[in-house]
């Protein structure tokens, strides 16, 4: 059983309330927070988390211009923002997840047994209390590049929702304990990575997006949708060691076990191939490297190989979530990566 007092309530909350910027709004904030908007049609809701991780602000940006609008939506909205304490922690928005904390995005299955979990077990209560037809969780990509979606399912529910935002969407069998799992509750649940966090172009898009969700009375028909949805099926994920070492550099200075070139984001969903170096490795070669399947087997040899010191695919892929922030390159992820083709490496 969830607790009550995890969460911070607001209902229809007046735009005097809110502050005159995001920032204010979120050093008015307390805890993590769930807004109530009243819809026209107040038999239906739809659901959105944005913040689970606090140095993601686009989603909370899009939605402090919307509820300083007063727009009324389309039907009943529920509003979740999770990660309020480690956004606080000056300077705002430059924590993904408390110091010693957990990511909250990965801690949503039992036990919720840590401070995240009980947070994530909260939400999950309000989106069964509130039986949303859908549910969208905004987030910004670890570095700069496009915006993309993903989700666990892939059909025309999930498409439509994806077209809201973007025409890329990432479709993967592997379980983390995201939100965006809350599709196994059969309510059509797509992540939304708007881009990079710093973008001014991510923050635009996370408001004209959540503009269409609220607005549309139908948002889960692909007849509606703008455009066409190329999908991409079960990326490799790319782990590096905890133990192991990562620089940005334009050359290696021979101290790290790794080292990618500072502009390394600009090869996000552009195609890489095998004749192109993505980086160096030290002494330890691969071997600091995980590739992780959806299944959960993996064979790195199929997606990496080194010559002369440097990294090169060992197939033309297309990788994305590429990052230069060494903290989340080690306690997420470094790349995920499809075949040039869209196709899954295995």
């Amino acid at each position: 059983m969830s607790n009550p007092n995890v969460l911070d309530h607001l209902n229809n909350p007046s735009p005097r309330t809110l502050g005159r910027s995001p920032l204010e709004w979120l050093e008015r904030l307390q805890k993590p927070t769930v807004v109530h908007v009243a819809g026209c049609d107040r038999s239906r809701t739809r659901a959105m988390a944005t913040l689970l991780h606090g140095n993601e602000p686009s989603g909370l940006f899009a939605l402090h211009r919307w509820l300083q609008e007063q727009h009324t939506p389309e039907v009943n909205m529920l509003f979740l923002l999770g990660g309020v304490y480690p956004a606080k922690i000056p300077p705002a928005f430059s924590f993904r997840q408390l110091p010693e904390g957990l990511d909250l995005n990965r801690c949503f299955k039992e036990p919720f047994q840590s401070e995240e979990g009980a947070i994530a077990e909260a939400m999950l209560a309000e989106l069964h209390k509130a039986q949303p037809e859908c549910l969208l969780d905004v987030h910004n990509t670890s570095g700069t590049g496009p915006a993309f979606a993903v989700t666990i399912t892939n059909d025309a529910e999930h498409q439509a929702l994806t077209s809201l935002y973007t025409d890329r969407l990432i479709t993967t069998d592997l379980r983390l304990g995201a939100l965006m799992e809350y599709s196994e509750q059969e309510v059509p649940t797509v992540t939304i990575e708007c881009g990079g966090a710093q973008d001014d172009q991510a923050h635009h898009l996370a408001y004209e997006g959540l503009v269409r969700y609220t607005s549309r009375a139908d948002v889960l028909s692909l007849e509606k949708a703008e455009w066409d949805v190329a999908v991409l099926r079960n990326p490799i994920r790319v782990e590096l060691a905890p133990e192991a070492t990562i620089e940005y550099r334009l050359e290696p200075s021979g101290q790290a076990d790794l080292t990618f070139p500072p502009d390394i984001e600009h090869r996000n969903f552009g195609i890489v191939s095998p004749d192109e170096p993505l980086g160096w490795v030290g002494k330890k070669g691969l071997s600091i490297l995980t590739a992780i399947s959806h299944n959960r087997t993996g064979n790195l040899e199929q997606v990496l190989r080194v010559r002369g010191g440097q990294i090169y695919p060992a197939q033309a892929i297309k990788a994305f979530m590429i990052t230069t922030n060494p903290v989340i390159a080690k306690s997420d992820c470094l790349f995920y990566a499809v075949k040039a083709t869209g196709e899954p490496i295995f």
